[in-house]
């Protein structure tokens, strides 16, 4: 990359601002529970007045009492708590989501948890303060089908949801996933970068989740090995992470090629996803050892069972 597509790619980086889920943090805070779901479900004052009254008389909350009542969902009263409290969180009939998405649409379930778990081990062994430099998180597998997709773009919602910006860089130049995903635009993005034709406003920013972004694969390119070899993903990577706090880069299978492989080394760290009960121990064993061969910091194996 030379000093003049650096520019125009720095500008398109500083350009991306996180979108909001529907109101600034501080006008939302301050407004009370019975507000906010008055507005989803345009309540009327007197259905209000018999909220309130149930939850005068029978001791509950406003929440549980709208629900009582018929007049709201647990849904719009988790999507009210989440706008009071700052939390990301969009469920499927409060827009288009993808169903994918559970750590968006369904934050409070079994699988998000699961989620969180990973993402609080990764602070400590990836992204820990004390790095001078975060590096990129590179996701792989072994197989198709195991899920890598799924666990990164979940992943990325998680880590938006703690406050820091965050940025999904889709490297899997051979089946590309993450923009039908966030619902995002895919006419260019990786590919056009690393091939030298396009450099500007390529970062999207994912509606209803502030603070995380998408950079798309682009058009689907016939040489993808030789493209992500090139030094320009390498330079690229850097700049990212200095403009980012996490960076999450998806990549293909194994079984399609060592692009993960290059990918992971360029990342300079690397998380392995498996399907339980589906993948290869071969295959499995394989991976770890060619990334352990590696400069490639492992940072651990998921058994992914959903």
């Amino acid at each position: 990359m030379d000093h003049s597509r650096n520019s125009r790619f720095n500008q398109s980086v500083s350009d991306a601002k996180p979108s909001a889920v529907s109101a600034a943090p501080e006008d939302v805070q301050d407004r009370s529970i019975g507000s906010l779901l008055a507005e989803v479900r345009n309540l009327s004052a007197a259905q209000v007045e018999k909220i309130l009254e149930l939850q005068r008389t029978r001791g509950m909350r406003f929440g549980e009492a709208a629900i009582a009542l018929g007049y709201v969902s647990k849904d719009d009263v988790l999507f009210a708590l989440a706008q009071q409290f700052h939390y990301p969180y969009a469920p499927e009939t409060h827009g288009k989501v993808s169903p994918e998405l559970v750590a968006l649409s369904h934050p409070f379930s079994q699988q998000s948890e699961a989620f969180r778990a990973v993402r609080s081990q990764l602070m400590s062994r990836v992204f820990a303060d004390h790095s001078p430099t975060r590096p990129a998180l590179a996701v792989v597998s072994p197989e198709t089908g195991d899920g890598k997709t799924f666990f990164v773009a979940n992943l990325a919602v998680g880590l938006a949801q703690l406050g820091g910006r965050t940025l999904v860089v889709d490297a899997d130049l051979r089946g590309p996933r993450q923009h039908q995903l966030f619902n995002v635009q895919n006419m260019v993005g990786l590919s056009d970068v690393l091939s030298g034709r396009r450099e500007t406003q390529l970062i999207q920013p994912v509606s209803n989740v502030p603070g995380l972004f998408v950079l798309a694969c682009g058009a689907t390119p016939p040489n993808p090995l030789e493209l992500l070899e090139r030094p320009a993903f390498g330079l690229l990577l850097r700049e990212l992470v200095q403009k980012f706090d996490y960076v999450l880069v998806d990549t293909p299978a194994l079984r399609y090629g060592v692009d993960c492989i290059v990918a992971a080394s360029r990342c300079g760290a690397a998380m392995m996803v498996a399907r339980k009960d589906g993948g290869r121990i071969g295959a499995l064993q394989a991976m770890l050892g060619t990334l352990q061969d590696s400069t490639t910091v492992l940072a651990g194996v998921v058994m992914n069972e959903y």
